[in-house]
C-alpha cells in the first residue's frame, strides 16, 4: 500500500501548488529567510510540453468522437495529464530554495520531488558550476532544470536524502540549478560566515522530506 499512498501524495501536492500559484503563494518561506527561484530554464520547455497535451486532447476527441463513452474516459484522463503536467511547473515556481541564516539552514528543493535541509555548518564550500551533464555517482545529488545545474555545494558531513519512493542516501555534494547563482552563492557564504562560530545543537538526522 506505500507506492500507491506516495502516488496519492504526489498528486495532492501537485494539486495544492497549483492552488498556490494561483494565489500568489509561496510555500514553507513564512517566518523569514531569503528565497532563490529554479524555474527560468524549464517553463518554456513545460508550456510547450502542456501545448502538446492540449493538441493531442484535441485529435483524440476528433478521433473518438464517434465513441462517446471511450471519447469522455479519454478526455478526463488528457484533461488530468494537461492540470499535472501545469502542476509541475507550479510545484517549483512555489517551492523555491530557502536561505534561513537565523535557523542555521540551506533548503534545496526541486518541485514535490526532493526537499533537503543542509546545515550551513555543514558547507564546506559553494560555488557557481555550470553542469549539462551529470554521470550517476554515489555520494552525489544532482537537481538538474533544463538538463543543466548551476550552483555546486561541497558539504563536510553527509546529509540524508529520501528518494520518492523513499530510498535513504547519504549525500555529500549538492548540485542544484538557481536563476541567479551568483546572488545564491554571495548570499549562503555571507550567512555562512555570520554563522561560522555559533554553537550547533544537535537535532537529529536532517534529511529530504
Amino acid at each position: 500500500m506505500r507506492v500507491p499512498w506516495l502516488l496519492v501524495r504526489h498528486e495532492l501536492r501537485l494539486l495544492a501548488s497549483l492552488w498556490l500559484w494561483a494565489a500568489r503563494r509561496t510555500h514553507g518561506t513564512v517566518g523569514g529567510g531569503s528565497v532563490f527561484g529554479y524555474t527560468r530554464g524549464q517553463g518554456a520547455m513545460m508550456f510547450g510540453l502542456g501545448f502538446v497535451c492540449v493538441i493531442e486532447s484535441v485529435m483524440m476527441s476528433v478521433l473518438l468522437r464517434d465513441w462517446p463513452t471511450v471519447h469522455h474516459v479519454v478526455l478526463v484522463l488528457d484533461v488530468y495529464t494537461v492540470v499535472i503536467v501545469i502542476g509541475l511547473h507550479a510545484a517549483a515556481v512555489v517551492r523555491p530554495h530557502v536561505l534561513d541564516p537565523a535557523a542555521g539552514t540551506l533548503r534545496i528543493r526541486r518541485a514535490v520531488h526532493v526537499d533537503v535541509r543542509i546545515p550551513l555548518e555543514r558547507i564546506a564550500s559553494v560555488r557557481r558550476e555550470l553542469r549539462t551533464t551529470h554521470a550517476s555517482a554515489d555520494g552525489e545529488l544532482d537537481l538538474a532544470v533544463g538538463s543543466q545545474t548551476s550552483v555546486t555545494l561541497t558539504l563536510k558531513g553527509p546529509v540524508t536524502h529520501l528518494s520518492f519512493f523513499g530510498r535513504r542516501r547519504e549525500v555529500g555534494v549538492v548540485r542544484c540549478h538557481a536563476d541567479d547563482p551568483g546572488a545564491f552563492v554571495r548570499a549562503v557564504d555571507q550567512a555562512r560566515e555570520g554563522y561560522a562560530g555559533t554553537p550547533y545543537p544537535d537535532r537529529g538526522p536532517w534529511s529530504s522530506m
